[in-house]
């Protein structure tokens, strides 16, 4: 169960915030040992230098098992930064290559909820409108029907029908104008920017009906099975501000960082995006505006200020880059910040339980321990959350392992670094 105390007391071996040196450790030299080398991506301590760190007080042990941990065959040929964080004691456990640049695959979906949340507030909603304009006369009505794209990425029959019902309940049996959708909410761009054409994208449509494009046949469609009849055109505009509200359907910001965390699932990581954009009161919305409210939450949770590249919500685009400083400093903030918490935290996939880390870390210590967010695009393997320590303490972790040839290989080193940080 994670600890959630807010104990401010640096121990002597333990860096606080702001020092930029972590606490010096002579290498082990494998050499000197009796153990002999395996040819394994990911080989065990051996016993010499795994005896040595468990006769060591915490955190020293852990730091002399990470710091062995950069040993492994697999950088040899590939990149990793590591950061973990010391929550209860406020102070670094652990950096390296900390302030590397490197791509964040889907741990971006960390940066846009924890964003989102403290933009937006626990209680935001992804709201779908219905109006009207015109004159409802014998059971007809003479005008349009609006349908207003709020990126609401999980409406579905059950929203649909309650539009069916609310045009009825007006006493419409008619139709006879045009079903306008209304997408201004945001851009016209489908795709985001550095996403691969041979992906399998989402749409980044404002009016979705089960996550597809589909909105206005579908509503008409309904209509239909429900004896109304349709004598309209179909059209794309915005809404008149004078139209009359017939009803709306939402879903809750927990709602959706359930799935966009525990699934990784893309298109709600988007829609959550620019729900962040939209806040900027700029209309339509773009990627480039939420962008803009992420590097100013970065600016202020980082203690110095470093260089980042933010292209979209999900982690699909090949042209985002931050750090593990930033992930780390992200969650650090949100720890800080029970408002972010409460709603982060229940959504976070559980190692060894749910979500994107159910097959992972079983039998070891970590599993039901390490709240975490995975990520894995082509050649990036990342995983940064929480977890608490044999001591008690509430740690923070970020880890991404980049230019690796298969995915698993990062995972396995990342399930490793778990498994030091929760052993007793």
């Amino acid at each position: 169960m994670l600890l959630l105390c807010h104990a401010l007391t640096v121990t002597a071996q333990e860096e606080p915030i702001g020092n930029d040196n972590t606490m010096s450790l002579t290498p082990v030299d494998s050499s000197s040992t009796d153990c002999n080398p395996t040819d394994s991506l990911l080989p065990t301590l051996c016993l010499g230098t795994d005896t040595l760190a468990e006769g060591l007080p915490w955190p020293q042990n852990v730091q002399l098992a990470l710091k062995e941990l950069l040993n492994d065959k697999l950088l040899e040929t590939s990149q990793m930064a590591m950061m973990v964080y010391d929550l209860t004691a406020d102070s670094i456990l652990f950096k390296h290559n900390e302030r590397q640049m490197m791509r964040p695959a889907s741990t971006m979906k960390l940066v846009t909820a924890i964003t989102a949340i403290d933009r937006l507030g626990g209680s935001h909603r992804y709201i779908t409108r219905l109006k009207y304009t015109g004159t409802i006369s014998n059971n007809t009505l003479q005008g349009n029907l609006y349908c207003v794209g709020g990126f609401d990425p999980m409406f579905n029959s059950d929203d649909m029908r309650a539009f069916v019902e609310g045009v009825k309940r007006l006493g419409i049996d008619t139709l006879r104008g045009s079903v306008v959708a209304d997408k201004t909410m945001k851009n016209k761009e489908l795709l985001g920017e550095g996403w691969c054409w041979d992906d399998d994208n989402p749409v980044l449509s404002p009016l979705l009906y089960r996550e597809t494009d589909t909105f206005v046949q579908e509503f008409i469609t309904e209509m239909l099975n429900h004896g109304i009849v349709v004598d309209c055109a179909v059209s794309e505009g915005s809404t008149p501000a004078n139209a009359h509200e017939i009803c709306n359907r939402f879903h809750t910001i927990d709602q959706v960082l359930m799935n966009m965390m525990k699934n990784s699932d893309n298109l709600y990581a988007e829609a959550t995006f620019y729900q962040v954009a939209a806040s900027t009161m700029n209309q339509p919305a773009c990627a480039k505006d939420a962008a803009t409210v992420v590097r100013r939450l970065l600016q202020k949770v980082m203690p110095r200020q470093a260089p980042c590249r933010i292209a979209d919500g999900s982690g699909l685009s090949l042209y985002n880059y931050i750090t593990v400083e930033h992930l780390a400093m992200l969650l650090r903030y949100a720890w800080q910040n029970n408002n972010i918490l409460l709603h982060l935290l229940p959504s976070l996939p559980i190692a060894g339980e749910d979500g994107t880390l159910r097959k992972r870390m079983k039998g070891t210590f970590a599993n039901g321990n390490v709240r975490a967010k995975t990520g894995a695009v082509t050649g990036v393997s990342a995983l940064a959350g929480y977890l608490t320590a044999a001591n008690g303490h509430t740690i923070c972790f970020s880890i991404i392992n980049q230019g690796v040839t298969r995915t698993v290989h990062g995972r396995n080193f990342q399930d490793k670094v778990c498994s030091i940080l929760c052993r007793p």
